[in-house]
This record gives C-alpha cells, structure tokens and sequence, in this order.
C-alpha cells in the first residue's frame, strides 16, 4: 500500500473522535436555548446528544479513556437531569394534545388541575436543569472534554484500520443485546423453542407490564445504546445493514409507547389515587387502547428477531462492509 493511502486509512481511533466531537459540539448547541427554555425541542435534542455522547464513551471504551470530569458516570447524571425534564414536557404535551381534546365534560376538571400540579413541577425541575448548567461540574465537564478533545487519549488499538476492527467493537454490544432478558417476558419454551403467546387480552398484559414491566424498560435502554452505535457507522455498510438499525428504532419505539403508558398510568393514580379510572375514564381508555396497540407491534417484530436464523443474520451482517 502506498503512503498516500497510508495515510487515508480511517482508524477506530478517528471515527472515535469524530464521534465524540459531533455529541459535544451538538450539547453546547443547545445549552443556551435550554437554559431560555423558549422550545421543548431544544431540550430534547440536548438530552439526545448527551446519551450519544454517553454510547460513545461506552462503544468505544475498549479504545478511548474520557477524563474523570467527562466519564460515563458524570455523562449519566447530567442526562438523567435533562430526562427528568424532557419526560415531563413528553407527558404534558400528550395530555394536552392527545388526551384533553377528547375528555367528557365532567372530566375536565379532574384533569386541568392534574395539568396544573404538572406545570408547578415542571418549573422546579426546570431550576434544578440551570442549576445543573451552571455547576461546577459541568463547568469541569465542558472543560474535560475541550482538553480530550486537544489530545484525545487513546490506546494502540485506536490506530487498528475501522475495515478490519469495526466488527469486532460492535459484535459484544449486539451479543448482550440479544442475551437480554427482556424479549422473554411473555414467551414459553416449547420442544427448545421460544413461543411469544398468541391473542395476548389486555388484562393478561396489564399483570405481565406489573410483574415484569422493569425488564422491559430495561431492555428499551439496551436498545437505544445499541442503536446510538450502530447508527454511526451506516456509511461503512449497505442498505441491509440500516434496515436492522432502523429494526432497533421501531423495537424503540414500540417499548417506548408502552413505557409512557405506565408513566401515564401511575400519574393518574398519583394524583387521583384508586379514583383515576371514575374520574378521567377517557384518559384510561385511550392509554390501555394505545398500550394494546404498541405491545402487538412489538410482539410483530420480537417474534421476528428471537428467531435464530434473524440473529445469525444480523450478526453477519457485521462481517459485511463496503
């Protein structure tokens, strides 16, 4: 190979600070504007590019060391503090959007005042997202990372070629995926093979979501890191390759649903406590409705990727660059 090529070889260790730039960058983009908080949409592309940046750190920690100020740890807790707030603006925009415009009027009252205790808390969250903007750690974090990002401190495998490595840093990410114990909820083994239930009633769901709920938030979490990693090396694979990442996004999505029903649920009961299906039995009934709706979809492709003949394919699928 000539030198000149030599030296256009992309390394783990170039995409690796690619990456962390691009997330950083897109935090500081959108500090500002969180702290005016003029636009949920702000907030919720900052908390995004925080959990990217997290993915990075742990995608790439077989290469890369971030300084203590910018670890993972760190990285989480600033995220968790953007999270509380934007699952508030999440919650208060299908309420309002979704579910007021369909409320009896008997209903109304219940429900507005509900909105009002929400409003109140969300202004106490939103303090402790400035108070976190202007604390010293996050001072020492944007810090950290301008200094990272100077001299980026990699080891010796950071200069391995990404053609020849890549598979290798995102088979362990995937293999935890799949080893997940959260696609069994639901599922019985039968002659050594795994048999999601069929016509799953909502009152079966409702226990299984009670009993096993945690595990499948849980697994939600595991997706998005993987799909976070996955997504960023779409332009090293073809079109086979972005179909399983998109996959990942509507397994996401689908969880996701479902989790912001049980948000939903238990802030119903919060406040109205065993009341909440008297008072606001609209509200109730479009949530388990949606609930119904999400979990079939998941079933849908959960049925498709605990099968062994899609896992082997994905798998190899990672063997498979331009």
């Amino acid at each position: 190979m000539s030198e000149s090529k030599k030296k256009n070889v992309e390394t783990l260790g170039s995409r690796a600070r690619k990456a962390v730039r691009k997330h950083y960058k897109k935090i500081l983009r959108h500090e500002q504007p969180v702290r005016e908080d003029k636009d949920p949409e702000e907030l919720h592309q900052m908390r995004v590019a925080m959990r990217r940046l997290r993915s990075v750190a742990s995608g790439f920690s077989p290469i890369l060391s971030l300084p203590k100020a910018a670890s993972q740890k760190q990285i989480g807790k600033f995220s968790r503090t953007l999270g509380a707030l934007r699952d508030l603006d999440i919650l208060l925009e299908s309420l309002e959007k979704r579910y007021a415009p369909e409320l009896l009027k008997r209903e109304k009252p219940h429900f507005q005042k509900m909105v009002f205790e929400l409003y109140a808390r969300r202004s106490m969250i939103l303090a402790t997202v400035r108070d976190m903007l202007a604390s010293e750690s996050y001072a020492a974090f944007k810090s950290a990372m301008d200094d990272w990002l100077k001299v980026p401190e990699m080891n010796r495998t950071s200069q391995m070629p990404i053609q020849s490595a890549l598979p290798d840093l995102l088979f362990p990410m995937v293999n935890q995926l799949f080893l997940h114990e959260g696609w069994m909820p639901g599922v019985r083994l039968h002659r050594g093979e795994l048999i999601p239930p069929d016509n799953f009633s909502l009152r079966k769901l409702n226990f299984l979501l009670k009993t096993e709920g945690s595990l499948l938030h849980d697994l939600r979490k595991q997706i998005k890191r993987v799909r976070y990693q996955l997504a960023f090396f779409t332009d090293l694979y073809g079109e086979t390759y972005t179909a399983y990442v998109n996959d990942t996004k509507h397994m996401q999505d689908m969880l996701g649903l479902i989790q912001d029903s049980l948000v939903l649920e238990a802030t119903l009961q919060e406040f109205h406590g065993e009341l909440y299906k008297k008072r606001i039995p609209t509200v109730v009934k479009m949530l388990m409705a949606e609930r119904l709706a999400a979990w079939q979809e998941w079933e849908k492709i959960r049925t498709i990727y605990l099968l062994e003949e899609t896992r082997d394919n994905f798998r190899r699928e990672l063997l498979n660059l331009k």
